[in-house]
């Protein structure tokens, strides 16, 4: 069983643990880089759709790119998903299990095992560069990110649990990477007081990175072990859904 997960905007600097491997694309997120490096600040922010603050933070982490400290990407990201998944407090053989069957989606790098070495940076979806022959960096990414997914999940069991997000579906050719694997796909409702379920963003976001942590911990290789997820009052609710997308729900 092969898990996605979206990376996130917000990062941290550095870390204590050290990376073990490189991205498969790293040759591609150096050029991609350089080319933002040369941008100016106003540019930047224009493209990143961010402060001019945010964006000279960025011009100068894509100047220093190819020397700064490299984190395990899994350590990296500090959004919603990484504060509940608390990658710093996995054990290495957690870890280990992790680099055997967690990608983690992200429009600089494409795909990145956990502990392969990451720099900080910002980078957006529709981004187009010369290196991408002016295509949007999804579009650039399809093909190549698509064979990859696809080959490692078959290498497994050609089963894909999907806790990233829609935005990050265009990087891939979604319909064939449903059509060709089982993907499972868990959605997390809060129960309104009217009775209707609603899917609410930072739990959403907050479950992927739990549930990431709790595959992690129990190793789960099998989607209908996934049903014994449960966290801040979210749990499996049998009666809704299907196979293919596990509904959880925290109740009022």
């Amino acid at each position: 069983m092969q898990i996605l997960l979206a990376n996130a905007k917000i990062m941290h600097e550095h870390t204590d643990r050290q990376p073990t491997s490189v991205p498969r694309f790293q040759s591609i997120s150096n050029m991609f880089a350089a080319e933002m490096a040369r941008m100016d600040t106003d540019e930047l922010a224009a493209s990143l759709g961010c402060s001019p603050k945010i964006a000279a933070t960025n011009q100068q982490r894509f100047q220093q790119f190819p020397f700064a400290e490299k984190m395990p990407a899994l350590l990296a990201y500090n959004g919603q998903a990484y504060k509940h998944l608390r990658a710093d407090t996995l054990s290495d053989d957690e870890l280990a299990f992790a680099q055997q069957h967690l990608w983690i989606t992200c429009f600089l790098y494409g795909l990145l095992r956990p502990m392969d070495g990451v720099a900080p940076y910002r980078m957006e979806h529709h981004i187009a560069l010369e290196a991408t022959d002016d295509r949007p960096l999804h579009q650039f990414w399809r093909d190549k990110l698509t064979d990859v997914l696809i080959e490692s999940v078959r290498a497994d069991d050609e089963v894909l649990v999907h806790l990233s997000t829609a935005e990050y579906e265009q990087l891939f050719d979604w319909q064939r990477v449903c059509r060709e694997l089982q993907v499972v796909h868990p959605l997390f409702y809060v129960r309104q007081p009217n009775g209707r379920l609603k899917v609410q963003a930072v739990w959403a976001k907050t479950c992927r990175g739990a549930m990431v942590r709790y595959i992690l911990e129990h190793r789960i290789c099998q989607p209908t072990d996934l049903q014994g997820f449960a966290y801040e009052g979210f749990c499996y609710a049998p009666q809704l859904g299907e196979a293919a997308f596990p509904h959880f729900v925290r109740e009022i």
